[in-house]
């Protein structure tokens, strides 16, 4: 590039190739580039100049176009993607050929024969995520062309992009579909196919229980998820979530198709048998596009030797994902949480009762916890359960003596990390205990940054880091961070908590459609999170809803000078503090 024409300019860019290139040249060199030719000349280059777009250069299957208006690339992007059904759809799926695009808008350098920047690498990465047919685009291009195209926009989430930092957030153009009506769902429920992440991704679907006690369902769960937890410390590897997987337990599932729900390459089954003293560990890697299975392997042992087994499990799994991964990787972070098989047994009875979010329950999941480290005082996991025990019955409201639920969730918590300093799991755990039990926010920041740093899949860490960054007033990159949870989570049958966090982030930052959208979506899902009862009330007086405000209030017994008073408390953003008491204020008829 010579210094003197290089100029900087606003504009679109284009980023486009051929989807599975390299298999098509292979199978028909001569005859796919006549085809692309073709395809050239008869409609990309007249979509291109009639919506005064320009082509800055080709390589090979790939063109890089330039627009001064978003708007234009879009809509050019749109016509070529519907002209390839149109014209194209007829043709052998070996044969076809289909364009993937990615767009984003913003500053470029532009010189005579090229373009250059940030902006230009964004949009080449976002086509590296699409699939065949597909247009992605920036959150940046998707303000822009909002309400002004005859598509929808399904919300993909925040997306990491190769070389590019941080996580940016990215939409798919629904092809033929105009944009819904505003709704009262919000943008995340919106039931859409996950891009693939920029590196392998699995998820592990329930094992089938082989043994002849159905109670020993609880085991072969509990050993699945001892599974997810030891593939995600392969930082190479995004891991589904343990409870989008649990979502197909039961069912009879199509392996593409559960591809395509979570956004994974792969996928693995398998069973559990156990009888007297014996376990069986059987699975088998499937590569979910074309349903093909890469490895079977079948581990058989002592029970007292399960944590071996599971280790021996995850190595087979991630070396045939990955051959250069090395099998010491997981043995350098799988420090066992307990050698004490009844300890274990314990904590996986009490996870269901722990999940279930009620007062019956989180007693049962507290006394099944308490009997654990009972047995082993140094089982990491089960005291930060058990301080997450505490912490919901001291949030919820259902303590009979909340200092002393205060006190002992702390004491668990600082004890889970003394014992187990390097498990993502009990950091991660004893992070939201502490969170929700007030604890000053730079130790919550702390416990979940060494979670995350020691597992990037593990989704509770990053919806905890959602909530720190949510009390210390960093709403953006909280939304980030909760928006990340969910896309490691997306099948999650609880969602309450991410979107209430979410909620307040936009109400501390004056966007209170999107923080009314999504607070009455976590109220249906969970009406019992006082939290969300709290904000909705304050946003819907904000909004000038005031006779909704008042019955809101009045139905959910909210009165001046209430426990919610405590936010002040917890919150450290004085200014969004007194917008939310203010709010409140006017909602229970007090002089704000």
């Amino acid at each position: 590039m010579s210094g003197e024409r290089l100029e900087r300019r606003l504009a679109a860019v284009l980023a486009a190739d051929v989807a599975g290139y390299g298999a098509l040249m292979g199978a028909d060199e001569e005859g796919t580039l006549a085809r692309l030719k073709a395809l050239r000349k008869t409609l990309v280059d007249p979509a291109i100049a009639s919506h005064h777009g320009y082509l800055v250069k080709t390589t090979g299957d790939a063109m890089l176009v330039q627009f001064a208006s978003t708007v234009d690339a879009a809509r050019c992007a749109v016509e070529v993607q519907q002209g390839m059904k149109t014209q194209y759809g007829d043709v052998p799926e070996e044969r076809r050929i289909q364009l993937r695009i990615g767009i984003d808008a913003g500053e470029i350098i532009f010189d005579e024969n090229d373009i250059f920047g940030e902006h230009v690498n964004i949009a080449v990465r976002l086509r590296s995520l699409a699939e065949g047919g597909d247009v992605l685009i920036s959150d940046v291009a998707h303000g822009q062309i909002r309400d002004k195209l005859d598509v929808g926009c399904d919300d993909l989430g925040p997306q990491a992009l190769k070389n590019i930092s941080p996580l940016l957030r990215a939409w798919r153009l629904r092809l033929g579909h105009r944009n819904p009506a505003p709704a009262a769902e919000p943008a995340v429920e919106v039931d859409h196919a996950p891009a693939l992440p920029d590196k392998p991704s699995i998820a592990v679907l329930p094992f089938e229980n082989l043994s002849n006690d159905p109670e020993q369902d609880y085991f072969a769960d509990g050993l699945v998820e001892d599974i997810i937890t030891a593939l995600s410390h392969f930082k190479r590897l995004f891991v589904i979530a343990r409870n989008s997987s649990f979502t197909y337990k039961g069912k009879t599932i199509d392996i593409k198709q559960v591809g395509r729900e979570l956004g994974v390459r792969y996928v693995l089954e398998g069973s559990v048998r156990k009888v007297g003293s014996k376990l069986r560990i059987a699975g088998q890697l499937i590569e979910t596009a074309t349903g093909t299975h890469l490895w079977a392997g079948k581990f058989d042992g002592e029970l007292q030797d399960v944590f071996e087994l599971q280790d021996q499990f995850a190595n087979s799994v991630a070396g045939a994902i990955d051959p250069v991964m090395l099998d010491a990787e997981i043995r350098r972070v799988a420090d066992r949480p307990t050698d004490d098989m009844p300890a274990y047994d314990l904590y996986l009875r009490a996870l269901p009762h722990s999940r279930a979010w009620s007062l019956e329950s989180a007693n049962t999941g507290i006394a099944l916890l308490e009997q654990a480290i009972a047995r082993d005082p140094r089982y990491g996991p089960a005291l930060a359960a058990l301080a997450l025990g505490h912490a919901q019955k001291f949030m919820s409201g259902w303590s009979e003596d909340p200092a002393s639920d205060i006190a002992r969730g702390k004491a668990y918590a600082y004890r889970a990390v003394e014992v187990a300093p390097d498990d993502s799991a009990s950091l991660g755990m004893a992070a939201g205990a502490l969170t929700n039990l007030g604890e000053d926010v730079e130790v919550v920041i702390g416990l979940v940054d060494n979670a995350l740093k020691r597992n990037p899949s593990s989704t509770f860490a990053w919806l905890w880091s959602g909530w720190a960054r949510t009390i210390c007033g960093q709403s953006d990159l909280a939304i980030e961070h909760f928006e990340t949870s969910l896309r490691l989570d997306p099948r999650t049958a609880r969602k309450a908590f991410h979107w209430t966090g979410m909620g307040l982030c936009h109400f501390f930052q004056r966007r209170l459609d999107k923080a009314c959208a999504l607070l009455e979506a976590s109220f249906r899902e969970l009406p019992s999170y006082p939290l969300t009862i709290w904000f909705l009330a304050a946003c819907y007086a904000h909004m000038g809803r005031l006779a909704e405000a008042h019955g809101f209030a009045e139905r959910h017994g909210i009165r001046p000078g209430g426990a919610w008073l405590k936010v002040g408390a917890l919150y450290r953003n004085p200014e969004g503090c007194e917008y939310f008491f203010s709010g409140l204020k006017r909602a229970t008829g007090e002089q704000a």
